[in-house]
């Protein structure tokens, strides 16, 4: 073993992730246009031997025989120059460079592309419109030369200088494939969105023209984007457009490229066999050996995933073969480094031997060395810090903290957040381990900060992180909060590190609902709102080993208090009362659990509660405590909602306590006959029509209830309150959060097109949502982040909605009470709801839980 360590050490000393888009994403550019001189605008009767040759170059580069297509333009390039034809010099150097390219001799195609644009810019004697179209073309090259080698921006620059030259002379095709290309380099630099709407724009043009690569590719890219943006069903059927039109053209290497998204796409769907069958497919049909090294790699992941040891076994031999005799390039590195990970992987949940740790560094290095080669920075970076991970795995500490901190500083230098919060995440589990609680907070702290900075574009981190959310993002506000909250001998956490510890867990919600929607809607509803001086905020957060409760009291006091109970009794506890919660015959069972809950979360604070005279207990929920209502939580002899007010909230930053002050007037919606495979609820409509006995109300009933009616009318009066009676679920994912109109169902994202137009004819928000009827989804530990969900797209400070649907009058009892009491000014929006649980409870045919508690406030609790 030492020799190991000491072999190690040498690979370490030689060097002095980023798991590159292009891994997941597949190719992305068109096939290069080559530079050339169209038969009318040719001054020459027949072709020469010379021209012979540049289309002899084309061919061999169009069957992937790269060399044997260089050695073909050199020839020509030395012909042309006997004969002294510029232009025709100036077309063979830019497609010579692509040649150097595809070879991964990169200083060589700086130089050709360079001769190739002076003599450009030289020429004088040369049609101009004939000039400027080769120079485009040529600028075409150098983009993909730009972009290959990780200059993103520089490729835009160049690419936009093609643009305006092919917009001049009026070559609609060539734009449409520049704007392609600007296309990706744009995802190269995080602007997805931009991205995404440039090529919107250009599919839309290619709809009505024949099929063609350039609208196989601008699907493709299109499919790709979509896909990082997370609407993945929309990804999915873009993709399927794609492949339908290559297949037809025929295209094989197109096909292939567009199997490996479709499999990236259902990789991140968690359709592990889809994506396994896709992977399969790609290799079977590409002759490119970087298109076949991505799926492998990608395949190995999953048959690790799904613990096919055996498969990854194989099928890792072979990557390792193959690797050697890959080109140079972005994707041969990324490739490489995933692979490295994959091992690691396999290494950590098996007991081989082998490969070796030290096979493992030496993947890395050879990965180092070559990102060096390219100048690629974020690559660089990456490797870098993945090899750090192997020495953390082989406990030197000291040698994996060197090579984390040479990640870091590489990350930091190119402003690279997205890959140095993993590094700072990576250097503060390490001197944790070395036990420098100080310093491994302030890396923690830092990861953190890094990771609130790329709120404003979340999508710009790589989509294999983004997607794997609670493996790759939340474990560094968990693990932070557990060190803040270690108290140093016995003495107490300090009330700084309690503040902090409050904050990053607020930070943690904002980032899961971001998450959830897969973009940074909330960041315009981020403030720093005024206290309600008389409420209490508790943070109850699940830690591994313990449970940790923050209670920050009026007169910014605060209280902390730790349970020593590990992580599965405390789900296994909240996932059993959850289950018997809505059943009729579980009162016994319900209380038992209730009361083990309240002993953990309110008994340590009883007192504290009470000397502060607390009205209002405010919960900021993690984890599965979500999916419990607080209001039935049991003292022995009470229930919560008998002594305080409850509201939640995923975080006071998004909230702005004030009282509803608008005239009481609604919107109720809902649906008493079945509908869309729904059954019907009959009690709906006496829920209405005593709603529209209380406050002033439109009604939309059955067949009158469509998203369309319901957006007319919000924007057409102002309606502070909007009911919606009606089934729904509520899931951790957007795609499987919804409510139910007439023959149609609301997804969650749907909601941002009533709230556009919300923004757009009246800025008020809706001040009161409340969804009647719905309920979590069963087995979702998080399905409660969907009412949070669905309360922030449809723009609403409050947010009233049920955890288990209950087909009962009850519901129309208490809704009738609700609007009764939210009459009253004097009244908050959490002391209604809870006067109105408590008719429920003080009703001998209500008393149940099951009956009231499923109801909850969530947001502005004033």
């Amino acid at each position: 073993m030492a020799r190991k360590k000491s072999r190690l050490r040498k690979i370490k000393r030689l060097l002095s992730v980023l798991l590159l888009l292009a891994m997941f994403l597949g190719a992305g550019l068109l096939p290069p246009t080559f530079a050339h001189v169209t038969p009318e605008n040719s001054s020459l009767q027949k072709l020469s031997y010379a021209q012979n040759l540049l289309e002899q170059g084309s061919k061999f580069y169009e069957a992937e025989r790269f060399a044997e297509a260089a050695t073909s333009w050199q020839q020509a390039i030395s012909a042309f120059k006997a004969n002294e034809d510029e232009l025709r010099l100036a077309i063979a150097l830019g497609n010579l460079s692509l040649a150097y390219q595809q070879l991964g001799q990169w200083s060589e195609a700086e130089t050709a592309i360079a001769q190739s644009l002076n003599l450009l810019q030289a020429a004088k004697n040369i049609d101009t419109k004939q000039r400027s179209q080769i120079l485009a073309q040529v600028l075409d090259i150098k983009g993909r030369l730009q972009l290959a080698q990780s200059k993103a921006e520089d490729a835009l620059d160049t690419w936009r200088i093609s643009l305006d030259i092919y917009t001049k002379i009026g070559n609609k095709r060539a734009v449409l494939q520049n704007r392609i290309n600007q296309a990706q380099a744009l995802q190269a630099l995080g602007f997805y969105r931009q991205a995404e709407k440039t090529l919107r724009e250009s599919t839309q043009i290619l709809q009505s023209q024949p099929n063609s690569p350039v609208k196989v590719a601008a699907l493709h890219s299109l499919g790709n984007v979509v896909q990082v943006t997370g609407d993945l069903e929309t990804s999915r059927q873009i993709l399927q457009q794609s492949l339908e039109i290559a297949s037809s053209l025929p295209d094989r290497e197109a096909i292939a490229d567009i199997l490996l998204s479709l499999g990236n796409t259902a990789r991140v769907q968690q359709d592990t066999q889809t994506a396994l069958k896709y992977y399969q497919q790609t290799i079977k049909t590409t002759t490119s050996p970087t298109t076949r090294i991505q799926a492998q790699a990608n395949q190995l992941r999953l048959l690790l995933k799904t613990e096919q040891l055996s498969a990854f076994q194989t099928l890792s031999s072979q990557i390792k073969t193959q690797l050697h005799d890959l080109p140079l390039s972005r994707t041969a590195i990324s490739a490489r480094i995933n692979f490295g990970q994959s091992l690691m992987q396999f290494r950590k949940k098996t007991i081989a031997d082998t490969p070796s740790w030290l096979d493992i560094a030496q993947l890395l290095a050879t990965a180092i060395e070559q990102a060096k080669s390219l100048q690629d920075k974020r690559t660089e970076s990456y490797a870098l810090g993945v090899l750090g991970q192997v020495y953390e795995q082989t406990q030197q500490l000291s040698d994996a903290q060197n090579l984390t901190q040479q990640a870091l500083f590489i990350a930091q230098d190119i402003d690279a957040k997205d890959i140095g919060y993993q590094w700072q995440w990576q250097l503060g589990r390490l001197l944790k381990t070395k036990g420098d609680t100080k310093g491994a907070v302030a890396a923690y702290t830092e990861a953190v900060n890094n990771l609130q900075a790329l709120r404003s574009d979340l999508v710009a981190v790589n989509s294999a992180v983004k997607f794997s959310f609670r493996e790759e993002v939340e474990p560094v506000y968990r693990q932070l909060v557990d060190l803040l909250l270690q108290s140093p001998g016995n003495s107490q956490v300090s009330s700084e590190n309690l503040a902090k510890a409050s904050n990053t867990i607020e930070s943690l919600q904002i980032a899961e609902l971001e998450n959830f929607f897969r973009n940074n809607c909330l960041n315009a509803q981020i403030r720093n709102p005024k206290k309600d001086p008389t409420a209490a905020i508790i943070y109850p957060f699940i830690l591994p080993d313990r449970l940790e409760v923050i209670i920050q009291l009026p007169q910014q006091r605060w209280l902390h208090y730790t349970t020593p109970v590990v992580e599965k009794e405390v789900e296994t506890t909240l996932a059993q009362l959850q289950e018997n919660l809505p059943k009729p015959h579980t009162l016994r069972q319900v209380q038992s659990l209730s009361q083990k809950i309240y002993k953990w979360l309110i008994q340590p604070a009883e007192a504290a509660l009470a000397e502060t005279k607390t009205p209002t207990l405010v919960f900021v929920l993690d984890g599965w405590l979500r999916n419990i209502p607080m209001a039935a939580l049991y003292d022995g002899k009470q229930y919560l909602v008998e002594k305080y007010n409850i509201a939640l909230t995923p975080s006071l930053q998004l909230i702005e306590p004030k009282p509803l002050e608008k005239e009481l007037k609604a919107i109720a919606a809902g649906l008493s006959e079945a509908s869309s495979g729904f059954s019907a609820l009959p009690n709906v409509k006496l829920e209405l029509e005593e709603i529209r006995s209380q406050v002033p109300s439109t009604i939309l009933l059955n067949q009158e209830f469509t998203s369309k009616a319901l957006q007319n009318r919000i924007n057409s009066l102002s309606f502070p309150i909007v009911h919606l009676a009606t089934h729904g679920q509520f899931s951790s994912k957007a795609e499987e959060t919804f409510i139910v109109a007439w023959n149609e169902r609301i997804y969650v994202k749907k909601l941002n097109e009533l709230v556009r137009t919300l923004e757009q004819n009246r800025p008020e928000a809706i001040e009161l949502l409340i969804l009647s009827a719905c309920q979590t989804a069963a087995g979702d530990e998080q399905a409660a982040l969907g009412i949070a969900g669905v309360a922030f797209q449809a723009g609403a400070r409050s947010t009233i909605a049920s955890l288990w649907n209950l087909d009962d009058e009850s519901t129309a009892v208490l809704m009738n009470q609700f609007y009764q009491e939210l009459g009253n000014k004097n009244l908050t929006k959490a002391e209604v709801l809870r006067r109105a649980q408590l008719a429920l409870l003080q009703n001998l045919r209500y008393k149940r839980p099951r009956f009231w508690a499923p109801y909850v406030l969530l947001g502005n609790w004033l």
